[in-house]
């Protein structure tokens, strides 16, 4: 995983729900609540795939794909 990972997912931050910050090209495009919502920010930002799973798409920090719980 490099700087050049075009999809950053944050750690998870507390709120009702919790929700975790999402950059793309370094850009913060949104916030997601779930994994769907990073497909859906990524789509948005012109990526019709994403690998959630390649580490050279996707960079989850402070958690993987699957935690959502501060």
């Amino acid at each position: 995983m490099t700087a050049d990972t075009p999809i950053v997912v944050s750690p998870v931050h507390e709120g009702d729900p919790p929700f975790r910050i999402v950059q793309i090209g370094g850009e913060t495009v949104g916030i997601a609540h779930d994994l769907l919502d990073v497909v859906r920010l990524a789509h948005e930002a012109g990526i019709a795939h994403v690998d959630l799973d390649d580490p050279a798409v996707v960079r989850w920090v402070s958690g993987a794909k699957y935690h959502w719980k501060p």
